[in-house]
């Protein structure tokens, strides 16, 4: 095998590093990484040491395949002017790690078909509905979202912790629907996140507009796609109160401020409303921290999965080892997504199977 200088470069931008800051961390001249990256000259074992200590990858990471890049192009970043160029390269090539991820679980495993419709030029609102319709949903709250979209098709991974500050981001990669969660984000927030990005997919495809607009499209289509509009209006209590917006975000499992918000642009509460209760919960602190908040939703497919493999006696480090990275980076691509996976049985997914010859079918409920 041969050294892969793109690997080089993926993995600096993984830890968020600058050539010049790689150059100091590993004393390395910055010519002469430079002339690595580019591929003139292939490192010294010592050096390939070297790197693989700092950027914490194991060597031989460095001498696998071309990884097909996430193109920031097609991702649906959500604020550019809070996000360095570093944290953005930082989440990038961790959601490229995890499509690696996605291809060596999809050899080994029957993974849901996607099932995205696409409605360009609709408007939010009723682009909720549609999807609604299209995924038989009807008007009831959704039990759990992140299930729901992985049902459809939609792979949702973690983004690492040392990218916190970016809330989520989802594109198609080779016409495979991803979504990246922030695990530190609270139940409520996350469950948005998911509604947010599956608008994204929807409403932009491919190419991703990176505009105010945009962002409140995929806002009002996540409030109408957890709150459908006939949900709402059938839940009106007889009188407003804190008590009663707490009440009623329990049904759909969403933010009170998320409610409020939706309320408003119902015009099922007034202005004058609006503005006191959002007051109120500043005061409270419960814009910040959510009163009775629910737990984070984990993944069904990453949770059956690892199950399945654990009872084949397939370890993560042994998965981490075909992938060419550290357990630790394995487990930063999918932390918060398994802690409450839903146990596999043998009528939701059967996993006594000859190895890596016919894939089982991932039956989600």
């Amino acid at each position: 095998m041969h050294f892969n200088p793109s690997r080089l470069i993926l993995a600096r931008k993984r830890r968020g590093l600058s050539k010049a800051v790689l150059s100091d961390k590993t004393k390395l001249a910055l010519r002469t990484l430079g002339y690595y990256e580019s591929g003139e000259v292939e490192p010294t074992q010592e050096s390939i040491q070297n790197l693989a200590r700092v950027l914490n990858f194991p060597p031989k990471f460095f001498f696998g395949a071309d990884v097909e890049e996430i193109n920031f192009d097609g991702a649906s970043f959500r604020s550019l002017k809070a996000m360095t160029s570093s944290l953005r390269d930082a989440s990038l090539a961790a959601g490229s790690l995890c499509t690696e991820l996605e291809k060596w679980i999809d050899k080994r495993f029957e993974l849901p078909k996607p099932s995205v419709p696409r409605f360009p030029y609709v408007e939010p609102e009723t682009a909720a509905e549609m999807l609604r319709t299209e995924w038989g949903l009807g008007q009831k709250p959704i039990k759990n979202v992140i299930h729901l979209v992985e049902s459809r098709g939609i792979r949702v991974f973690s983004l690492p912790i040392d990218s916190a500050k970016v809330d989520a981001f989802s594109v198609w990669q080779n016409n495979i629907p991803f979504i990246f969660l922030n695990p530190m984000k609270s139940g409520e927030r996350g469950r948005f996140d998911v509604s947010h990005e599956t608008a994204h997919l929807c409403l932009h495809g491919h190419g991703v507009p990176r505009t105010r607009e945009a962002e409140l499209e995929a806002d009002r289509f996540a409030a109408a796609f957890l709150m459908p509009r006939a949900d709402v209006l059938a839940n009106i209590p007889r009188a407003w109160s804190m008590k009663a917006i707490h009440t009623l975000k329990s049904r759909w499992k969403v933010s009170a401020s998320a409610l409020l918000v939706r309320l408003h642009h119902l015009n099922v509460i007034t202005e004058w409303q609006y503005r006191t209760f959002f007051i109120e919960l500043n005061k409270a602190g419960h814009t910040k921290k959510e009163l009775n908040g629910i737990p984070r939703e984990s993944s069904q497919i990453i949770g059956k999965v690892f199950d399945a493999l654990r009872s084949e006696g397939v370890t993560r480090n042994s998965v981490a080892n075909d992938l060419f990275i550290t357990s630790a980076e394995l487990n930063s691509l999918i932390v918060g997504l398994t802690i409450s996976a839903v146990e596999h049985t043998d009528e939701n997914m059967p996993i006594q199977r000859d190895e890596y010859q016919e894939r089982p079918l991932l039956r989600l409920v």
